[in-house]
């Protein structure tokens, strides 16, 4: 499995970002060809040793690299990105793993 760990830092207005990601950005993301599963953080995201610089975790998982690749470069995938600019002011970190049960 590959996953796309989105990283989003705190928003000046937590409220807005939230409405806007879950009624605007989370059905955009949701068409992205190849995704199998979408899970995002609930509460607070907190480090062990203090305070976080981010407000919320995307976990979008898909088959292989490959795929994940594939559905980030599709139409639906450019405007899941191109959409980051209307409520990720503060920023975001984009990873992505492979991974494996162990």
């Amino acid at each position: 499995m590959a996953k796309l760990v989105v990283l989003y830092k705190n928003p000046t207005d937590k409220a807005a970002f939230d409405a806007y990601y879950e009624s605007t950005h989370v059905p955009i993301a949701k068409k992205v060809p190849g995704l199998k599963k979408y899970e995002i953080s609930t509460g607070p995201v907190k480090l062990l040793g203090g305070e976080s610089p981010y407000h919320l975790v995307a976990l979008l998982e898909f088959a292989s690299t490959d795929a994940l690749m594939q559905g980030l470069g599709s139409p639906e995938g450019k405007a899941a990105a191109g959409d980051l600019a209307n409520f990720a002011q503060a920023g975001a970190e984009l990873l992505v793993i492979d991974t494996k049960e162990v």
